[in-house]
């Protein structure tokens, strides 16, 4: 990268604004040599690093290091042998492995999704936690040992406290009897040992030795000879103590030195993870996106310059940003406009933002893909010197010319007023010719602002260049600073003379001079502008209907969903009705039945059927309604009898004698008279055809097949053979009884099957085969049975199992024994 772009640009004034967020001194430091990345793969990782630091700080998971100084002095100390730390360094360690320590604890808990965070702290050992907990023992938050930091250390500072404590009670002793010598009956402290205040011209009262005068002279300072031997004995006790801090604070720098290594790597650590934080901090502040990198696209969405959003925010106001793409058809944009309208502040967005994603920093737009350039190169401003000998127009051209010598492809070319400060003939056809090599030669994505028309007609006639320009509002005579892609724009250098000031005697005599064409040319780029904006206000008049009718029909698919919701509520109250009917008549239809046996298996079929009809509500769908899905479930199983639906009971009927023939053909109603034993009758609750066993009250017992009922004298119908009946007596041989008309109705009765094998069918086919399987067992009286469904996948198993666990005939079932087929069966216990 060109040093001249890093100044161009305000590189360092980047470095600055990020290095606000930095809390530590290694962590500016960081953010100082901050520069772009030489390898796609270290800055692709950079970016992820950031990436994750963002994501962590949204979920509350992040890390701090304030008040963490450089530990670099205490580690270089560490390195020299023989070295003690002081205690107020040491400090300094435990606060550097503290901090490293809990920010590995941070990523820990979000490593599945942090990998490259994890990775920076993944080896920091869990000793440093050990060696933190260990000085903390030893060296109180002040700076001082604790006196429990080794054994002997206790003992000599509680020496130390007792001797002085002697000591005082005995100066306060001679000062009480000494009287009007003292000068105050206070113990002080001088070199190092106890004394009393003496009055100098009473100095010869009190024995002693003399330690000094106060600054007047009125007052000495006597160390009595009563107490000379104790502070003898004290001086004494502070040396020890003195040599057991040293012994202790070099055993624990030795601790310390031990752990080097894992310091060094904390602190690369910390140093890692407040540079990344600190770009993140960037990246909250600015609303930030992280840039795709390694494209041959330079594509920016509503980027914002960070330094003047910086600026603006001060003053109140903010950035209007921009929005542009570059490609390999499409490699060069030449922006023209108004002065003052923002076209440098294009080149320097587009120039400062490459640099920045380049470098691994999150950069202020809505979405950023960026080239992985060699070069950014920028010829930008007034580089005119008088001590180097150089005007505006030779220090623009000695700068290109340095910039042509270094090119290296990919590149981006930024040129401001290419080709200014001389002839304007001249310095367009320069202009147009300096463009046109970067972008050929030097295969570069070129970026120029210019005022020459010679540079707008090759943009507009050379394939592969764009034009571009920034907007000026000709009503207010005021630059809106937007950028219109497609478009060519006019200087209005005279409209913007007249808003400076300048007389419009002055203007009008210019505007007289300009040239025909050029007036023309001006219009012309006008015109294309106004029609410009009309169309993008179109589009966006279209984006907001576009925008309402995907709001409306979201709203009609939002009601269509809460109809369908409130539908299936009604279905499913429909439903539980229907199914606590059902159990209520089931229950007074067994009611009536004596036979114990026959009870019993009624009660286990209107069980089945009510977890039937639940099963088969469940797989309908409701699509079309509550009276579809209820035919549904209803015709389940038709295949085994018919069910019909009367005021909400479903009940089953055995197949007739022969198909085609219904109960009503059968029989047809008889003379009306009393009823009697051995009448047959029709049952009005369920339709029924059965024979009155006997009869008590104004209630009867009638048999209809293997079942008998108690029923109301007035629920019943004598019935008697229809003729069509009558004229077939072999098709009802076995209907009539040994007694007169009466029916002969068999038991349901299951073939006795004792096992059922269902490999190889699918989950569907095997639940309804067991489910009917299960029926018949528990018809035919079966206790035990088997279902071999094999191994295989278990799917079969588990749907097997599943049906099982609230069949109403199954009491239990069980893998089989491994004799008897192991994980391959079930082996099932039938409730009696």
């Amino acid at each position: 990268m060109h040093e001249q772009a890093f100044t161009i640009l305000e590189y360092d004034e980047l470095r600055a604004l990020i290095r606000r967020g930095a809390q530590t001194p290694m962590g500016q430091a960081r953010v100082d040599a901050l520069k772009p990345f030489e390898s796609v793969s270290e800055l692709e990782n950079a970016l992820a690093a950031v990436s994750e630091s963002v994501d962590l700080r949204k979920r509350g998971g992040t890390w701090t290091f304030s008040e963490l100084g450089d530990p670099a002095e205490k580690l270089a100390l560490l390195r020299v042998e023989g070295t003690i730390l002081e205690p107020p360094a040491m400090l300094e360690i435990k606060s550097l492995s503290d901090h490293a320590m809990s920010a590995r604890a941070s990523i820990l808990a979000e490593r599945e999704t942090s990998p490259v965070l994890w990775s920076l702290v993944e080896k920091l050992p869990v000793e440093l936690s050990r060696l933190s907990a260990r000085i903390a023992n030893k060296i109180l938050p002040s700076g001082e040992l604790d006196d429990r930091a080794s054994p002997e250390l206790a003992r000599i500072r509680h020496d130390i406290t007792g001797l002085r404590s002697r000591i005082t009670r005995t100066l306060e002793s001679l000062m009480r009897k000494s009287g009007e010598a003292i000068q105050d009956e206070l113990v002080t402290i001088r070199n190092d040992r106890f004394v009393i205040p003496v009055k100098s011209d009473h100095r010869a009262r009190v024995n002693g030795v003399a330690h000094g005068y106060s600054s007047s002279g009125a007052t000495a300072f006597i160390e009595p000879l009563e107490t000379i031997e104790a502070n003898n004995e004290l001086q004494a006790l502070h040396e020890a103590e003195a040599r057991e801090i040293y012994k202790i604070l070099f055993g624990l720098t030795q601790e310390v030195r031990e752990q080097l290594p894992s310091l060094e790597l904390a602190a690369d650590a910390v140093a890692d993870l407040d540079f990344i934080n600190a770009k993140a901090v960037f990246h909250q502040k600015f609303n930030c996106v992280i840039p795709a990198i390694g494209s041959e696209v330079l594509e920016l969405t509503q980027a914002r310059h960070p330094l003047l959003e910086e600026n603006l925010r001060v003053s109140g106001g903010s950035v209007v940003p921009v929005s542009f793409s570059l490609d390999e058809e499409k490699n060069t944009m030449v922006i023209s406009g108004a002065n003052a309208g923002g076209k440098t502040v294009v080149l320097k967005t587009a120039g400062l933002v490459s640099l920045m994603a380049l470098s691994g920093v999150p950069v202020p737009a809505r979405e950023a893909r960026i080239p992985f350039y060699a070069s950014v190169l920028a010829d930008i401003g007034d580089h005119q010197s008088l001590a180097a000998n150089l005007s505006t127009f030779t220090s623009h051209v000695a700068n290109i010319s340095r910039m042509i010598e270094i090119c290296k492809a990919p590149a981006l070319v930024l040129l401001d007023e290419v080709g200014t400060g001389t002839d304007p003939e001249e310095g367009s056809a320069l202009g147009v010719a300096v463009v046109d090599h970067f972008r050929k030669a030097c295969s570069a994505q070129v970026m120029a602002t210019t005022h020459y028309s010679g540079l707008k007609m090759y943009a507009a006639n050379e394939a592969g260049v764009l034009n571009a320009s920034v907007e000026f509002d000709e009503k207010t005579l005021q630059p809106t600073y937007r950028l219109i892609v497609g478009v060519a724009g006019s200087s209005s250098g005279l409209e913007i003379a007249r808003r400076f000031g300048i007389p419009g005697n002055v203007t009008n005599v210019a505007l007289e001079l300009v040239k025909d064409s050029s007036r023309q040319a001006s219009e012309y780029l006008r015109r294309i502008k106004r029609e410009a904006e009309e169309a993008e206000s179109l589009r966006l008049a279209l984006d907001e209907e576009r925008v309402a009718v995907a709001e409306k029909f979201a709203g009609i698919d939002k009601q269509a969903e809460r109809q369908e919701r409130e539908r299936q509520i009604l279905f499913q109250k429909s439903l539980d009705t229907i199914i606590r009917d059902f159990e209520k008549r089931s229950r007074e239809l067994v009611a009536t039945i004596q036979d114990r046996s026959e009870r019993l298996k009624v009660d286990r079929e209107a069980q089945r059927r009510v977890a039937e009809l639940k099963r088969e509500a469940q797989r309908a769908t409701y699509a079309g309604g509550k009276r579809e899905s209820m035919s549904a479930a209803s015709a389940s199983t038709s295949g085994r009898g018919v069910r019909v639906m009367r005021d909400g009971l479903v009940v089953k009927k055995e197949k007739e004698v022969e198909e085609g023939t219904s109960v009503e053909e059968e029989y047809t109603s008889a003379e009306v008279r009393e009823i009697a034993v051995g009448d047959m009758v029709k049952l009005r609750s369920f339709g029924s055809i059965g024979i009155v066993d006997s009869l008590k009250g104004d209630e009867a017992e009638v048999r209809v097949k293997s079942l008998r009922f108690r029923e109301k004298l007035e629920n019943l119908e004598l019935v008697e053979l229809s003729e069509a009946a009558k004229t077939k007596p072999e098709k009802f041989a076995s209907l009539r009884a040994s007694r007169g008309n009466e029916v002969q109705l068999k038991p349901v009765q299951g073939n006795g099957r004792s096992e059922i094998n269902v490999i190889g069918q699918t989950t569907d086919e095997a639940v309804d085969a067991v489910d009917k399987f299960l029926d018949e067992a528990s018809l035919a009286s079966l206790s035990k049975v088997r279902i071999v469904h094999g191994h295989g996948t278990g799917a079969l198993r588990r749907a097997i199992a599943e049906l099982l666990t609230d069949h109403p005939h199954v009491a239990r079932f069980v893998a089989a024994p491994p004799d008897q087929g192991g994980s391959g069966a079930t082996v099932v216990e039938l409730k009696q």
